[in-house]
Parts: C-alpha cells; structure tokens; sequence
C-alpha cells in the first residue's frame, strides 16, 4: 500500500487545490454532509480530496480538472469514517488483513485495537506483528499497548508477561496511541508498582490510558480516575454511567457479539439528555458471524439511533468523539480541510449502511466490490506454532479422583450464565465411582472441565467440574481462553477429552467439538492459536458448523464457545479453572474442587 502522507507533507498542495491554483485529485459532489463538529446536516456539499486528505469543503467546481475523478453523491449522505475506539482483533477469530476486509464495507475506517490476546502468547513480539500488519492496510489501525499481560500474577500462567519497560517501548512505536484497558483496577487504586509504572510510562508519552472498572464502589472509581485512567468500557447501567460520566470520564458504550449494553447505557442520553461529548461507542469482541450478517462500527451507531439517539450525534459517538480522546483528531473523524479523506456514501442514516466507502481518498468499497489491496503479513513460523503439550494426553489425564473416600462427595461447581462474562460459585453433589473417581453427571448438566498449559510444555493440567452448558455427550476443546489462553477442555466422557485436546494440538490450537472419537467441527487458527489464517467466509462458515455441533452435543446456549472462552478468566467474579486449579476470584486465591 502506497504510504500514508502526513499533513505537513501535503499541506502546501492542499491549500493550493482550497485555492483553485492546483486540481483535486478527487471530488465528491452534491452530497448531504454530516457536519461533526456542528451537529448540521449541510445538503448540497462538495468534498474535494488531494494526496489522499481532504482540501475544500463546499462548492468545489473550482477544484475538478480533466483528470479529477467525481463522484456523485446526490441523494446520499456524506458522513466521516467510522472509528471502533476498543476492540480485539483476535476476538473476530480473523488475521488483522481479514477483519479489515470485513469491516471497511461497513463503514469502519479506523480502529484502536487492543492486542492483549497475543501478548499473553507472544508478549511484545506478538503485539508487533499485529500492529505491523496493521500499518499496510487501508483501514487505519492505531494500537493501544497491552496493559494488564498477564491478568493475574498468582492464580495462573500465561505464555509471556509485560511490564513497564515493555509499555514504555511501545509507547514510542508509531500508530500506538496509548495503554491497553487496565483491568487490573485493584491494583490500580491500591498502589500496584507495575499498574502505576505502566500508567505513568503512558502518562509521560502523552498518550491515553484506557480504563476498565466494573465495579459500583465510588471511592475506588475515583481513585481509579484520579491514577490516570480516564475511559470505561465496561458499564452496563445507566446509573454507572451517568456516575462515570459526571466525573470525568470517557464513557464507551459497548454493543458486541455477546455483550449488549447499548439498550441500557444509552439512557444517559436518551432520558438523562446528559452532554455527549465524552461518550464513544465501541465493540469490543465481535464474532465473524456478527461482520458479516449485523456490520461493525455501524451496526452499534444503528443500535444507538434505534433507541432513540439523533442519528448525527450517534455518529459524533462513533467518530469525533473517538478522535478527540486518543487526540487523533487532526488526522481522522471529521470531514474537514487537512484531515485524511476517509468518507463514507450512505442514503439512509438509520440504516447506516454504507454503498461507497472512501479510505485516504482513494474508493476501498463500492458497488458491493472490495476496489483496494489489502496486503498479506508474513507471521512467522513461530507465531503458528504456539500449542506446546509435553505428551499427547490420555483419558487417564481426565479423571478427578476424590479423597473423600466415599462413595459421593460434595464438589464446587463453575456454574455459568448465558450471554453474560461472569460465572457463579455453586455446589453439588456427585457420585464416586469404586475406582475412586469423581465422573461427570450428566444428570445434573455437570461437565468435567480441564485447564492444561500450552505455552511450556510443562504438563501442568487442572481438572474441576462446570455447570450449565448442557452437554450430553462428546467434548470440546479451546485455546481461546481469555486472558492467558491455554488450551481448556470439557466434556462428559475423558476418552473424547483426551481426543479433543491432542486434535486441537495438530491444528496448532483453536476451537473443537468431537464425539465417540471423531471430530465433528473445528475452527483452526493457526496464527497464536488465537486467529485464523482463512478468509471471512471460510472462518464463518466452520464457526457455523461449529454451532451446529455445540448443539449436537446437547447444549443450547447463545454463542456457548464465547462463555466457554471466558470459564478461565481469573479476574471476573466468581468461579474459575486455571492451569493451576480452581480459582475463587472473590477471594483471588485457588480453591479445592472438593468441598470441606
């Protein structure tokens, strides 16, 4: 991809084709323009575009010479390129070149990625790779440097870990605009040397720290702030929101695969008519799925105009407002002279479905067609092969024997919640076998669950017992397993256990479903055993046939991968497994899976 100018390159050319003394390179006419910074729908707006950034707004007549190329774009608006202030690229399952296809159809011209998937695979080598495959591609990826790798220091082990250096070595790389969510608010408020040591690194760059803080205690939301950390993502009340809100900080209403706080949230503006200056709309995780069938950045900017919010302020959300906090907004968010030329042709704001899409003033989508490269980056061979088991497993590895000595005993339970990151703290009582050992109940929707170290090759594996999936036979397996991403594994029988852990291996990680001995859907993903190396299409397809075996299996669950992603997230209350064993995160100590 040609290389992206910066203004003071340009600027010169700019203000001669503002001036008529040079001809645009393109000029789109006659549109409807969603002025950001005003709140004004302009009709009969020109845009023209020089070097790739935008040089007259208005009447352009003056600017188009026999090679300019005009578009007409009578009867449609002409709104800034739509910016995702927080998501995960790994979370899409796609490679950052495949997500971008995926996204620029539909409006998303640039995004903050927050890479912490892979850098708790591949620390900061693994943030690079992604952040320079970002940088060739005609969506702008900007990245916010991993904050919190890994998410706890005690309860598991990831394959790589971060700390100030790293951070303040990332903060001089170009295109990252600042510190990954800080999920380890805790320590934030408490004085945690590398939670304080990162933020200021952040600090002294002159770059944003993102926030994440779902907790209610007002004292600590204001510790949190006044450490530095200045946005949120995690809100799902109006009432957290408004509190957030009034003290500062920078709202990012989130609308995802499998996280919906938008119908909520968005009460501050809808009822609370609060100033919507320092509110952003994000993502998240989205699934492939989601691309394809609902959008990205539009479909949550839709989801905000369907609960009542005036379409041009929904899209300040989703573009200004992004800029402004990551301070980009010289470059991206608004259609002004100076600023990259990234545009979008839409006809019905509501519908915000985009017909033209314009990146850096050349058309990347129009016409239902793709009209720019999008170049391959060369991961290499090290990033595929992230899945290090010290011996192919055997059912044996599967059984939990108990030390009651009796014949049942009572045992914690991970009980899980649909379409929700938490899970709770349960009990149950479970026959033992004469062998001693403790066999899922199906029964009692009670699964066998497994936590094995993938980074090492250590042989570390846990063993515990989940609640509410509603498997009946087979297993599944998974390297996505936020945040340090070992390879877990649940099931009703341990010879299908040990068969989806060591299938998954071959493939280098990803996710799995098997039965009596074979497999009946996979999602490879090959790149860190976090991310497919596949096409869109590919990927969403084997997702779908990876449902359709979930529920084979037996359960009913919403997006069941995306909850079992999460059954080892030792930060987010109650009940997790971990490569070390069962973990209270109430407590944030691990637990015996047996009861007394």
């Amino acid at each position: 991809m040609e290389q992206r100018k910066k203004l003071y390159e340009v600027s010169r050319t700019l203000a001669d084709v503002a001036m008529g003394k040079a001809k645009a390179d393109l000029v789109v006419k006659g549109g409807t323009l969603v002025n950001v910074y005003t709140g004004e729908l302009l009709p009969n707006t020109d845009v023209a575009v020089a070097e790739g950034r935008i040089a007259f707004v208005g009447d352009a007549a003056h600017t188009i010479g026999e090679n300019t190329v005009v578009i007409d774009a009578a009867g449609r608006h002409i709104v800034p390129g739509l910016l995702d202030g927080h998501m995960h690229v790994e979370s899409t399952m796609l490679s950052v070149a495949e997500f971008a296809k995926a996204a620029l159809p539909k409006g998303t011209t640039g995004i903050f990625m927050d890479p912490h998937e892979i850098a708790n695979v591949f620390g900061a080598e693994g943030v690079r790779w992604m952040h320079e495959e970002g940088q060739g591609l005609p969506l702008k990826v900007y990245t916010t440097f991993p904050s919190c790798v890994p998410a706890t220091d005690h309860l598991e082990d990831a394959g790589a870990s971060l700390d100030t250096r790293d951070i303040a070595d990332g903060m001089t790389w170009d295109g990252v605009e600042g510190l990954g969510e800080v999920m380890n608010f805790p320590g934030v408020v408490y004085g945690d040397p590398k939670m304080l040591g990162e933020i200021q690194a952040t600090m002294e760059a002159g770059k944003t720290v993102t926030g994440h803080f779902p907790s209610d205690d007002e004292r600590m939301l204001q510790a949190y702030l006044a450490s530095g950390v200045t946005s949120c993502h995690e809100t799902v009340t109006r009432e957290q929101g408004l509190a957030k809100l009034r003290l500062g900080m920078h709202l990012m209403i989130r609308e995802g695969s499998a996280w919906h706080d938008v119908k909520e949230v968005i009460k501050v503006v809808t009822e609370d008519k609060v100033n919507t200056s320092n509110i952003m709309l994000v993502t998240d995780d989205v699934y492939p799925q989601t691309l394809i069938e609902q959008g990205h950045m539009n479909h949550v900017v839709r989801r905000a105009i369907e609960e009542g919010v005036d379409p041009v302020t929904a899209i300040q959300m989703g573009t200004i407002n992004t800029a402004r906090y990551f301070k980009v907004d010289g470059d991206v968010g608004g259609i002004a002279p100076g600023k990259c030329a990234d545009l979008l042709l839409i006809g019905d704001l509501r519908r915000m479905e985009p017909s033209t899409v314009i990146a850096d003033g050349k058309v990347a989508y129009d016409a239902g067609q793709l009209r720019v490269p999008f170049p391959a980056y060369p991961y290499p061979a090290q990033a595929r092969a992230s899945v290090k088991l010290a011996r192919p497993l055997t059912a044996d590895d599967f059984l939990y024997r108990s030390a009651s000595g009796k014949t049942e005993t009572t045992i914690h339970v991970v009980d899980v919640i649909e379409n929700s990151a938490r899970t709770a703290k349960g009990t149950a009582t479970v026959p033992v076998d004469g062998k001693g050992v403790v066999r899922p109940a199906v029964e009692q929707d009670i699964a066998t669950l497994a936590c094995i170290d993938r980074h090492r090759g250590s042989g570390e594996l846990s063993l515990a017992f989940a609640r509410g999936f509603g498997l009946k036979q087979g297993a599944v397996a998974s390297t996505v397993a936020h945040d340090s991403h070992n390879l877990i594994v649940m099931g009703t029988n341990p010879e299908d256990m040990a068969f989806a852990a060591n299938e998954l291996a071959k493939l280098g990680g990803g996710m799995i479903a098997v039965l009596n001995g074979q497999v009946l859907a996979a999602v490879p993903m090959a790149i860190a055993g976090l991310m497919s190396d596949q096409p869109l299409e590919t990927v969403v397809a084997q997702v779908k046939e990876l449902e359709a075996a979930w529920k084979q299996l037996g359960c009913q669950l919403n997006a069941p991968f995306m909850t079992f992603s999460l059954i080892a997230l030792p930060v987010i209350p109650e009940l997790r497994i971990t490569n070390r064993g069962l973990a209270d995160v109430n407590e944030f100590k691990l637990v015996p899976v047996e009861v007394g």
